[in-house]
């Protein structure tokens, strides 16, 4: 059951908007093992790199080009590093809209970009940032053919603020604490309007890189958000707290996730988890980290964060060798 049939009667959807669905939603909610021990608190995270394109894109995605079909479009537009891309390519092609997709020329993550081209997008790298991506997709939507389907589109918001919804189902209650990363501002927009819906004043920690415009966690690589007055205004009516952390600590929360949680997600996701790091928590307090992305999104930051691999030779002496030299990771 995808997103627009769990949730019709609370998003905002008409007899004639199909039920369009990949199997969005419904993603794991995994408890931690060690990391939340260390903060003292009981910590969940939300893994979002289990849908259907591999992040939390396809729940707000489903709903923007259901409502695109609804309203006669022929095709879907969108600015994107990366996730946008792969989500908007995927529901258009399910929908059987064109997709077109303007990308800041070697900014996207090549497994991102496959995604797009593999389903048949028309897939354009811009010379430019994606800010000037964004106002060129912007112009081009504005001539009625193509559907904007970033998040400024409100349709977007609407899927992802199912996210919390869904965390209040299977927790039991809403949690105390959600961290989670912060590029263009979408995503915790929808969070604050989903529980604020629920009746839940959960607190939202928003963790954005101090490196905005050149950080390596690609997917936040966004100088200007979408949605800084209205993330602004949440922060102003305390709902938001934002943090700022470095590329050396998403990095070190990356690896944490990985090799003390055997979770992979790409690098950005694990921004609100070293957000955590730097903000006071009430100890026993409930914590959901949202992990956006699936590590196999992003797998050069693998070859670049992580040691390569050991070579040895085909006996029990060297593979031993091997085995106690190889390092586990960045510093290891």
């Amino acid at each position: 059951m995808g997103v627009i049939s769990r949730y019709r009667d609370r998003l905002p959807v008409t007899a004639a908007t199909p039920e369009l669905t990949l199997g969005e939603g419904s993603t794991p909610l995994i408890r931690s093992r060690a990391i939340g021990a260390s903060l003292g608190v009981d910590l969940w995270f939300k893994f979002e790199g289990m849908n259907p394109s591999g992040s939390f894109k396809d729940r707000g995605m489903v709903v923007a080009v259901a409502k695109a079909v609804e309203d006669g479009a022929t095709g879907v537009v969108c600015a994107s590093t990366g996730n946008t891309a792969a989500s908007a390519s995927a529901y258009a092609a399910r929908a059987g809209l064109v997709a077109v997709v303007l990308c800041p020329a070697g900014a996207i993550a090549a497994a991102k970009q496959a995604q797009s081209r593999a389903v048949g997008a028309r897939f354009l790298e811009v010379r430019g940032s994606f800010d000037d991506a964004l106002r060129s997709c912007q112009q081009l939507a504005d001539r009625g053919e193509f559907a904007l389907v970033n998040s400024l589109n409100p349709y977007r918001i609407e899927g992802q603020k199912t996210a919390a919804f869904e965390l209040t189902e299977e927790l039991g209650h809403a949690p105390h604490v959600l961290a989670l990363p912060y590029g263009g501002g979408g995503n915790t927009k929808a969070y604050a309007k989903g529980f604020t819906e629920d009746g839940a004043a959960t607190r939202i920690v928003s963790a954005q890189s101090e490196q905005r415009a050149t950080t390596l966690a690609s997917a936040i690589r966004i100088a200007e958000p979408a949605h800084e007055h209205e993330v602004e205004a949440l922060v102003e009516g305390g709902r938001v707290e934002v943090t700022s952390v470095s590329d050396e600590d998403i990095t070190r929360m990356w690896l944490e996730l990985a090799t003390r949680e055997g979770i992979f997600c790409e690098p950005s996701s694990a921004a609100g988890l070293a957000g955590l790091r730097q903000v006071e928590l009430e100890t026993g307090s409930t914590v959901v980290c949202v992990l956006t992305g699936h590590g196999l999104k992003d797998t050069a930051a693998v070859a670049n964060l992580t040691a390569e691999p050991c070579v040895v030779d085909p006996d029990v002496d060297s593979i031993l060798a091997g085995i106690h030299g190889a390092p586990v990771g960045v510093g290891a």
